[in-house]
């Protein structure tokens, strides 16, 4: 009985370190994944030709699902750090910016409410959730910081980038417009296509990742 008490503190320990290296490196695939995935977009007809859909957040909320929510922010961070480093910016940042903080606006809701009680039902209500927050918080990001900074950095007149919006929709007319006809429905329509392709494969996949 003594001995069980004297090893017991040293094999959790031992233990905890394990796991903790363990997720670093998992945390450190996914990222990776993440980033590369960041390399394949698809332009949509109704938005300017800088918004292009990517299914990197895929891989960031099944790890979020898999390992936690902090873990989701580590994945996310990551990936933007490793596509500054092989792949610099033509954005002058601000386009790392923007997906990293709507990014979390969908993640971090999602993998939330998921870990309260992982069950389909909870992970169908997060993805919800983080889409509904992804699609309002993306639209004051892109209001108030993106956009003005994107015009700013990049030398490019605001009322020039409203220009390519109302080149695809007349109704663009303003900064408002621009956002409400164009980003709205862009990290919509990104929230609904990443969730569904998470909702589908996030219980096949989460196994994998939890036993590398």
């Amino acid at each position: 009985m003594s001995t069980d008490v004297m090893t017991n503190p040293k094999t959790t320990t031992k233990e905890k370190k394990r796991i903790s290296t363990k997720v670093i490196a998992q945390i450190g695939v996914l990222g990776a994944i993440a980033m590369v995935l960041m390399l394949f977009d698809i332009p949509l007809p109704f938005a300017p030709a800088f918004y292009k859909l990517g299914f990197d957040e895929v891989i960031v909320l099944i790890g979020g699902f898999a390992l936690g929510p902090w873990a989701a922010v580590c994945i996310e961070a990551l990936k933007i750090a490793l596509n500054l480093l092989f792949n610099g910016t033509i954005t002058a940042g601000t386009g790392e910016l923007s997906n990293f903080l709507i990014g979390l606006a969908f993640v971090l809701p999602a993998t939330f409410v998921y870990h309260q009680n992982k069950t389909r039902k909870n992970a169908c209500i997060g993805l919800i959730y983080g889409t509904i927050s992804m699609t309002i918080m993306g639209g004051l990001i892109n209001y108030f910081i993106i956009l003005p900074a994107y015009s700013f950095f990049m030398k490019i007149p605001l009322d020039a980038l409203i220009a390519m919006g109302t080149a695809i929709n007349p109704n663009i007319n303003g900064l408002l417009a621009f956002v409400l006809l164009s980003t709205v429905p862009f990290n919509l329509l990104k929230g609904v296509l990443v969730s569904l392709i998470v909702f589908i494969s996030y219980k096949k996949v989460s196994p994998v990742i939890k036993n590398q």
